[in-house]
C-alpha cells in the first residue's frame, strides 16, 4: 500500500530574509512607538521635533536588548555642563554673584580692598569694571573668598547663600532658574539606566551642597574646578582646609581629563551649551557605537536670555556659542537644541 507522503514547503533563503527584515522592522517600530508614549510622560516640557526625536531614539537604541546599539547598564554614562545647560548662566555665572556677595561679607576683614582692584570695585557695585581684568581677575576673587576655611564650613556657606540668592536681572531664586526640559531629561536617562553626571567649569565644592536635591545628582557624581585642600585634626576632629591655590580647572580639555579622572569611563551622551564644552562632547561622541552629543542655543530673548554669534546675536563673555562650534555640531551630527522651538517651558515653575 502507498500511503502518500504530504509535500513539505521549502523555504527559499531569500523569503526567510524578506520576512526577518520585515519583523526586525515590525519589532523596532513598535519599540520606537513605546518609547514614544514613554517619553511623551517624561518629557512634557520638550517640543515634538528633531531633539526630541533624538533623545528618544537614542534611548531606546542603547537601553533595549537585542538592538545593534545596545549599551549594558555599567557602561550608560551621561554627563551634563551646568551653568547655561542645566540652569541659567546670565548675566554671569552664579558662581560669581556668590564670589562677590563673599567680597562684601569679608571685606570689614579686609579693608586693603577699598582701593585694591578688582576688589574695589566689586565693593562699589561695578562689576564690569571688577572683571576687567578677565579669568585673572575673577580668578583672584574667588582664590580670596572660598579659601580659609573648612569644608564642611565653605558648604554650610554655599547652602545659606543659595537659599536666598536672586538672579539681578529676573529678581527670581537661582534655584527657580533651572531649566524644566534638562530635569526631565535627567529623569528619563535614569529612568533607562544612565548614570548622570555634571561635568561644569565651575566649582565642585560649590555644586555639590544643592545638586542632589535639584537635579537629583548626588554629590559623587559632580565634577567640577577645585582648589587645593590640606588635612588637618582640629579639637580631636580631622578636617580638611581649603587653601588659596588652585587644583584643577574642569573645563575645555580639562572636562574630559577630568571624565577619566573621576569616573574611568568615556560618556556615551553628552550635553553642554558652549566652546567649553566642545571637548567633552568630542570624547564623548568620538566612541564606538551609538553615542549622543547635544547643545543648548540660547535664542529666546523673551522667555529667558539669546546671546552668543552661533544665534546671530553679539558675543558674551559668559557661556559662548561660537559660529565654528556651530559649524562642528552640524559637520559631527550633534543636536542643536533651540530653547525657543524646542521647549515648551523654559524654567521650573515657583517654589
Amino acid at each position: 500500500m502507498n500511503i502518500p507522503i504530504p509535500e513539505v514547503p521549502v523555504r527559499r533563503p531569500e523569503i526567510t530574509r524578506r520576512r526577518t527584515a520585515a519583523l526586525a522592522m515590525f519589532f523596532g517600530a513598535a519599540m520606537l512607538a513605546f518609547g514614544q508614549a514613554q517619553a511623551a510622560d517624561h518629557l512634557k516640557s520638550w517640543n515634538d521635533g528633531p531633539a526630541k526625536k533624538a533623545i528618544v531614539e537614542f534611548v531606546e537604541s542603547t537601553t533595549h536588548k537585542g538592538s545593534p546599539g545596545y549599551v549594558p547598564p555599567a557602561e550608560r554614562i551621561a554627563t551634563f555642563d551646568n551653568d547655561g545647560t542645566l540652569w541659567a548662566e546670565q548675566p554671569m555665572y552664579v558662581q560669581a554673584l556668590f564670589a562677590f556677595d563673599r567680597v562684601k561679607v569679608l571685606a570689614p576683614e579686609h579693608p586693603e580692598w577699598q582701593t585694591q582692584e578688582p576688589f574695589a570695585s566689586v565693593l562699589k557695585g561695578d562689576l564690569k569694571a571688577a572683571l576687567t581684568g578677565g579669568e585673572k581677575a575673577l580668578l583672584e576673587i574667588v582664590m580670596a573668598t572660598h579659601a580659609g576655611m573648612t569644608t564642611d564650613e565653605y558648604r554650610q556657606v554655599v547652602k545659606d547663600w543659595i537659599a536666598t540668592a536672586k538672579n539681578p536681572v529676573t529678581n527670581r531664586p537661582v534655584l527657580e532658574m533651572v531649566y524644566q526640559p534638562m530635569v526631565e531629561l535627567l529623569g528619563y536617562l535614569r529612568g533607562h539606566g544612565y548614570k548622570t553626571f555634571i561635568v561644569s567649569g565651575g566649582g565642585i565644592e560649590f555644586m555639590r551642597p544643592w545638586a542632589e536635591q535639584t537635579y537629583g545628582i548626588p554629590p559623587e557624581q559632580v565634577i567640577g574646578s577645585s582648589i587645593k585642600t590640606k588635612f588637618e585634626m582640629r579639637d580631636g576632629k580631622a578636617v580638611l582646609v581649603r587653601l588659596p591655590e588652585l587644583n584643577f580647572i574642569d573645563d575645555k580639555d580639562g572636562k574630559p581629563v577630568g571624565i577619566n579622572q573621576h569616573i574611568g569611563r568615556r560618556p556615551t551622551a553628552a550635553f553642554g551649551n558652549s566652546d567649553g564644552d566642545r571637548q567633552m562632547l568630542e570624547y564623548a561622541t568620538t566612541g564606538s557605537g551609538v553615542r549622543l552629543g547635544m547643545l543648548v542655543l540660547h535664542d529666546d530673548k523673551e522667555r529667558e536670555f539669546a546671546y552668543g554669534p552661533a544665534t546671530g546675536l553679539p558675543d558674551s563673555h559668559v557661556g559662548t556659542f561660537s559660529q565654528s562650534l556651530y559649524d562642528e555640531a552640524k559637520q559631527r551630527g550633534w543636536v542643536v537644541i533651540s530653547i525657543k522651538n524646542d521647549w515648551k517651558t523654559v524654567f521650573q515653575a515657583k517654589r
